[in-house]
């Protein structure tokens, strides 16, 4: 009984399968390679890659504005002149034009600026003029001097904005852009309609801020907050600490892409930002002074000092002396506060104003017009 061929063709056979296994495994591998990497982009990869080459980083330069005092001309007798010059600010900005104009916070280029550069993430740098500025509202407006056709990004409607929906922050910070490339984190929107009053010795007032716990650091400001699919939000603005620390802690806010919009359209068209309406009045912010001085009401508020007899105020029963001390749904702070709960407002709005006449509290409605020429004041 002859074996051998049997055994041969055992062996034979048993070495084509194998062989067959190895190849099917390394095709099955082949395939799952493109599978695995397919599976790791989604919604935030996709944004961030759409995002990254609109984003810039910014250095801006301003000569420093000093009073020249005796001590300082002894120093300078003595030591020559070692005063700063110029400071330089960094921070980050957003492509919103083709014809690259950049939109940042007003804080990122000062007021005054004697050069402005930006980097784009392919590490390119090109010279900017600012187009114009809000220092209320923080938000500046600033044009790459090239003829280059850029990336831009869109900004979309903020008030759709969903409590809970992603949010992503792109920015520069620290100035940690040599690698050409943006710093992205990611969160949530924790909360909408975030307001922020007035410091005396800040002249920006934050309103409607949007917030999100990714995390926003020293350079982001001006950079912008996407929404899963890419689109603006909001700018990255400022973090709030609680006094426990300079750095994050899960506070972040950012300036609601439909102000931006508002913004720089006006920008964009003069150079500054001014209502499309006259109040036909003038006030100015409440102090002890004035409190004590003319037996005012202890609040917070606005103290109506002219009325124009052919303005909206005078319309609808406001008066000098008045302390108005709401504006529409906010509780009014200061003077500016004020302007810039103002600036929600347009031509043919109806505005709701609470105030305070001889200890009573009334209500009236203020009807917003083109500005009338004043011909007689109270």
């Amino acid at each position: 009984m002859e074996r051998a061929p049997f055994s041969a063709a055992y062996v034979e056979n048993s070495d084509s399968v194998s062989d067959i296994d190895s190849e099917n495994e390394s095709t099955d591998l082949q395939q799952s390679e493109p599978e695995i990497e397919t599976s790791r982009i989604n919604a935030i990869t996709r944004a961030v890659e759409k995002g990254s080459e609109a984003v810039v980083s910014i250095m801006a330069t301003e000569p420093v504005r000093r009073q020249e005092t005796p001590r300082d001309e002894f120093f300078r007798f003595f030591f020559g002149d070692q005063f700063p010059q110029e400071n330089t600010s960094m921070g980050s900005g957003f492509i919103v034009s083709e014809d690259g104009l950049v939109v940042t916070n007003q804080h990122v280029v000062g007021t005054n600026p004697s050069e402005i550069m930006i980097s784009m993430g392919d590490g390119s740098t090109y010279d900017a003029q600012l187009v114009g500025f809000d220092e209320l509202t923080d938000i500046a407006l600033i044009r790459i001097e090239s003829d280059t056709t850029f990336p831009f990004l869109d900004l979309t409607d903020s008030d759709d904005v969903i409590v809970g929906e992603w949010s992503i922050a792109l920015g520069n910070p620290f100035g940690l852009f040599d690698d050409g490339q943006p710093t992205v984190t990611v969160g949530v929107v924790s909360a909408k309609n975030r307001d922020f009053r007035a410091d005396p010795n800040n002249p920006r007032v934050y309103i409607d801020m949007i917030q999100t716990d990714a995390a926003i650091n020293r350079g982001n400001s001006g950079g912008p907050l996407l929404n899963s699919n890419g689109e603006v939000i909001g700018m990255n603005t400022f973090i709030y600490t609680g006094g426990t620390s300079a750095g994050f802690v899960g506070l972040s806010f950012a300036i609601p892409s439909n102000r931006i919009e508002k913004i720089i359209s006006q920008l964009l068209t003069s150079g500054v930002v001014m209502l499309d309406y006259d109040p036909g009045m003038e006030f100015t912010s409440m102090t002890e002074q004035l409190i004590y001085r003319y037996q005012l009401p202890y609040v917070q508020g606005l103290l109506v000092t002219s009325v124009n007899r052919n303005g909206p105020a005078f319309e609808c029963g406001i008066l000098p002396g008045d302390v108005i001390v709401r504006i529409g749904e906010e509780r009014v702070m200061s003077e500016m506060h004020a302007w810039a709960l103002l600036r929600d407002y347009d031509v043919g709005d109806d505005m709701n104003i609470e105030l305070i006449r001889e200890g009573d509290l009334y209500q009236t409605e203020m009807k917003l017009r083109q500005k009338v020429k004043d011909t007689t004041s109270n």
